[in-house]
């Protein structure tokens, strides 16, 4: 199935095909090709709709977040993780061009091409369609992740405990991965925090940083107790 049918079966004909087809050419596949096109001035319009669209379900959620959580949130939505989890969960990452190294070594699942390729189809699939075309795709990817976010995950406990550490006359805070599990485009990671050597929290999420953040934050919440 082509990215087009994908698209048809969201009710979105594409109207300049040729440009939807650029998104998903990376720099190597254009180099190797000697070709003048590839996907990074569409990357460059997809961040500005993807940011626009985005900050406005934000803006609307109730209860209203305050302006600070709001960029929390916002970051947190269009942080290469993220948007790279989007893409390949949505399949589009099988549509890539890329160089043949690239493909030789995982470039297909690489965070940082995968991101900038759903950037770069929102780009061009807004410049082909408009604005309500781009936003049927914003909410297949970002719809679950704006619902489930919460206040308490916008904080930075990672922040928040090595400051009560330091007041506290602590010295230290190391993270140790516990284990890993699940498939490679949606892997679980376990996290242990230690202060001062002494296992103090442990978390898990979908990325080592958000395991790291839930353990600081079972640490912190015991500590301050």
């Amino acid at each position: 199935m082509s990215v087009f049918n994908w698209l048809n079966e969201l009710g979105i004909s594409v109207n300049q095909e040729n440009l939807v087809r650029q998104a998903f050419i990376h720099t190597s596949y254009a180099n190797e090709h000697d070709m003048n096109a590839d996907n990074e001035r569409l990357e460059f319009m997809g961040d500005a709709v993807l940011q626009c669209w985005i900050s406005d379900q934000l803006f609307h959620l109730v209860p209203p977040l305050d302006e600070g959580l709001m960029s929390k949130a916002r970051a947190r939505l269009v942080c290469e993780e993220s948007l790279s989890e989007c893409a390949i969960r949505l399949g589009l990452n099988q549509y890539l061009y890329l160089g043949s190294g690239e493909e030789k070594y995982g470039g297909r699942t690489k965070p940082s091409i995968c991101a900038d390729m759903f950037e770069a189809f929102c780009g061009a699939l807004y410049l082909s369609n408009g604005y309500d075309a781009a936003g049927k795709v914003f909410e297949l990817a970002l719809r679950d992740k704006i619902n489930a976010i919460r206040v308490e995950d916008l904080e930075d406990y990672k922040s928040r405990l090595q400051e009560f550490v330091q007041t506290d006359g602590r010295s230290s805070v190391t993270y140790r991965l516990i284990r890993s599990s699940g498939p490679a485009n949606n892997p679980l990671f376990e996290e242990e925090v230690l202060v001062d050597g002494i296992i103090m929290g442990q978390g898990s999420g979908h990325s080592k940083k958000a395991a790291q953040q839930m353990a600081a934050k079972n640490a912190f919440d015991k500590l301050v107790k």
